[in-house]
């Protein structure tokens, strides 16, 4: 699904129009990226969690020539679904 059908389904399950449910999934997106910068977990029960977590630097490998460089530490965006999400996926 990508972001045009995500917003044709908010308009058909929630009865908003299309204008109004990609306002309302841009100021989600926007709301979620903002306490994810602050440092902030977004729990959305039920459904799963996004949080921040830092991966260590390490020691890479260049897949082209095979050259070992380093890979710096940095912050991803880390999902863990929540139990009722889980449950619907793997029926």
């Amino acid at each position: 699904m990508n972001r045009t059908e995500l917003i044709d389904a908010i308009a058909d399950k929630s009865g908003l129009t299309k204008t109004d449910s990609k306002k309302a999934l841009d100021a989600f997106i926007d709301a979620v990226s903002t306490s994810l910068t602050k440092g902030d977990k977004v729990t959305l029960v039920g459904f799963g969690t996004f949080s921040v977590v830092e991966r260590a630097a390490r020691i890479g490998r260049n897949p082209q020539t095979g050259a070992t460089m380093n890979v710096p530490e940095k912050k991803v965006v880390k999902f863990k679904p929540g139990s009722e999400l889980g449950a619907n996926v793997k029926k």
